[in-house]
């Protein structure tokens, strides 16, 4: 018989009433940003939130997710990681499905191993939820650090890395029991002064653990924490809806390859920034960018697993979608000659939205494992 602590807990989908109105919990306010106070840590750790089931330290989930990944990956006391994450967890990756707080634990000996002087500096947190449905973190971070011990990449580099990741998390009672978290490795490759022409195949034929993912992980992936009915249809009202905006606005884009949507939904001169250090900013080099992917996969269907948001009309958004994708190589161009493989491709999109505009976009998605899927 299963222990109950060993069975994984099911997240249940967020509904209107979850999403915060306000920016008072925060990581603007908990770092004071744009003063000249502003910390990592700060001495005060704001406004107390309810946190039932939560170690007291805590004061509100911000606090929880900046102070409990310091502790873990600069303090180095990796084996917290088992008090914040529950044993029988479910982390969907680059590679699949890593079960158990006892793989994150090697994995993140491992990584501290290979770069001693790592920092995972918290970029923003959007959050939604509370301590009855569980808070939904969705956490963009930037690692940094020198590459001064082997990894399974290989031998030491002495490089230093500067690399996105996005976490979508799922925490109660004091345990994050469902992530979806995508680091941008095809940069941080390149970085260490990997060719990925070169180190691709051989990752693909030794692949990492739960790599290649199978139907049923697939499923999982796209189905855990998805409403049964967008919120917009299930709540709907009246005026600029957030979750109306998001979902219309990637299916616009990416199934209906309307790029006027462009025009519509975005800001002038918007920024983006997203896997294999793409950086730019406007509508033109957003066309090139979704004409690469859309040119090598024609038939390409995203679906949109989950949004949830924080703030108001007013003083704008923060937002997190959670798509996956399948697909066929059927088109030249990016990801060189046609294989006619079928692709499964999953990303996280955070958007900041001001004046009803996306003035900037944060774009992840499992680009090293693609690339793997089409080399295997």
């Amino acid at each position: 018989m299963t222990d109950d602590r060993e069975r994984p807990r099911v997240a249940r989908p967020l509904s209107r009433e979850h999403m915060p109105t306000g920016y008072s919990i925060s990581l603007q306010k908990y770092t004071r940003r744009g003063t000249r106070q502003e910390t990592r840590i700060p001495d005060d750790y704001g406004p107390m939130q309810s946190m039932r089931g939560f170690e007291e330290t805590y004061r509100n989930i911000i606090d929880y997710i900046v102070r409990i990944t310091y502790r873990i990956w600069e303090d180095r006391e990796v084996e917290y990681i088992a008090d914040t994450y529950s044993d029988s967890s479910q982390v969907f990756d680059d590679y699949g499905l890593q079960h158990g707080c006892r793989k994150i634990i090697d994995d993140t000996h491992h990584t501290t191993g290979a770069f001693s002087d790592i920092k995972l500096i918290a970029d923003e947190i959007v959050w939604a939820g509370d301590d009855e449905i569980g808070y939904h973190t969705s956490h963009r971070t930037i690692i940094r650090g020198t590459n001064d011990g082997d990894s399974r990449y290989g031998p030491a580099t002495n490089r230093y890395i500067d690399v996105l990741v996005i976490a979508n998390c799922v925490a109660l009672e004091n345990e994050i029991f469902l992530e979806h978290v995508l680091y941008n490795n095809s940069s941080m490759l390149q970085q260490l002064g990997h060719n990925l022409g070169d180190i691709v195949p051989a990752l693909a034929a030794s692949p990492p653990a739960g790599w290649p993912r199978d139907a049923a992980v697939w499923d999982s992936l796209r189905s855990s924490a998805r409403p049964e009915r967008p919120i917009h249809v299930a709540q709907p009202i009246d005026g600029f809806d957030i979750d109306r905006v998001a979902r219309h606005t990637i299916d616009e884009l990416w199934n209906r390859r309307n790029l006027e949507a462009l025009a519509a939904t975005y800001a002038t001169g918007f920024g983006f920034e997203g896997p294999t250090d793409r950086k730019f900013c406007g509508a033109g080099n957003y066309r090139e960018f979704l004409d690469s992917i859309l040119g090598a996969f024609p038939d390409l269907e995203v679906q949109v697993d989950e949004v949830y948001w924080m703030g108001n009309d007013v003083d704008g958004y923060l937002t997190s979608e959670r798509w996956s994708a399948e697909g066929t190589h059927t088109g030249p161009g990016l990801y060189g000659e046609p294989t006619g493989k079928p692709i499964q491709i999953w990303g996280i999109t955070q958007h900041e939205i001001a004046g009803g505009r996306i003035v900037r976009e944060w774009l992840l998605f499992n680009e090293l494992d693609l690339m793997m899927q089409l080399a295997a």
